[in-house]
């Protein structure tokens, strides 16, 4: 009886395995940590649509903002691994406030699985029009001469804008004011008024305001100049080995099947490839691409992280 019970069940076997619905069969969501309408928002809209056109499904973005990103991520981070919670993740969730906070509500190492970075993101230093520097060397040697003179705002502590100032600030040898702002949009009023002598900011929301002439821009923040403004130069050409870049990219549940995240990575690496979103980055976005996929992006975070320490380090910021 117990042998033709086992003879059955081993029978059935591919019959079950043949009657398991292939993944997506129902809408997907995917978390924005972050608040309706900056970078975050509008990079995971268009990845949204184009994995909605290839996988079938529609890709519904769900923003939880709130405590630096960490709502958000964290709801990620404990969603059932079953491919219909995704999430976008960033230099905040993986790199930063690992550092700025003692006691993290998730493990980015082991509750999230990195799917493919989507963008990297240089900030952009900008300048009050008045202030007599053209350049990051007339800035650095403005600011040695008045220590404690000038001003740079950023959208708040521990921000990568916020950070990239203090890494300036050690690199270049120089006493300049941290004034933070509830966002980076509160600061640009003040900055063209000049109330605040300097910004780091995403480029893709300062350049409007450069290209604009409400603004000068100095520098970009990352090792090399971006595609997105070949004029302007890296400050790392004045400061060698200054860098200070954001990304953005998709991450899934630990636990996620194999199959999925395949698919999954498959998918956003197409999405990557395709002219429109090319050019959505470079034009309209300010952004650089990064290599797709899952290869090389555990090697990737571990420098993301030795290259922000010094300047987590000299901010002295804790947000716990």
């Amino acid at each position: 009886m117990k042998r033709r019970a086992l003879l059955a069940a081993a029978l059935s076997a591919p019959a079950i395995a043949r009657a398991q619905p292939a993944w997506p069969t129902r809408p997907i969501r995917w978390i924005v940590p972050f608040a309706p309408g900056g970078g975050t928002d509008t990079v995971s809209r268009l990845i949204a649509d184009r994995l909605s056109r290839s996988l079938g499904q529609t890709v519904v973005v769900d923003n939880k903002g709130g405590a630096g990103g960490n709502i958000g991520t964290v709801e990620l981070a404990r969603a059932a691994p079953d491919g219909y919670t995704l999430g976008l993740i960033s230099v905040t969730s993986h790199t930063l406030n690992p550092m700025l906070y003692s006691k993290l509500p998730y493990d980015p190492d082991k509750d999230i699985v990195g799917i493919s970075r989507l963008a990297i993101l240089s900030n952009l230093l900008g300048v009050t029009p008045s202030l007599p520097a053209h350049n990051v060397a007339e800035l650095i040697a403005l600011c040695k001469a008045a220590p404690g003179k000038y001003a740079f705002a950023s959208s708040g502590p521990g921000s990568s804008l916020h950070l990239s100032g203090e890494l300036f600030k050690v690199m270049a040898g120089v006493d300049i004011v941290h004034v933070p702002y509830k966002g980076a949009g509160a600061v640009y009023g003040d900055l063209i008024a000049g109330v605040v002598q300097m910004m780091f900011a995403n480029i893709s929301s300062m350049l409007p305001q450069v290209r604009g002439g409400k603004v000068r821009g100095l520098a970009v923040t990352s090792a090399e100049r971006s595609k997105a403004a070949p004029d302007l130069p890296a400050i790392a050409e004045t400061l060698p080995g200054y860098v200070a870049t954001s990304w953005y990219g998709a991450g899934a549940p630990a636990g996620t099947p194999e199959p999925i995240l395949a698919k999954l990575e498959a998918a956003i690496t197409a999405a990557l490839a395709t002219p429109e979103i090319q050019k959505r980055w470079t034009d309209d976005l300010g952004l650089d691409m990064p290599p797709a996929g899952r290869k090389g992006f555990d090697q990737f975070l571990a420098e993301d992280r030795k290259l922000w320490a010094p300047a987590v380090k000299a901010s002295g910021v804790k947000l716990d």
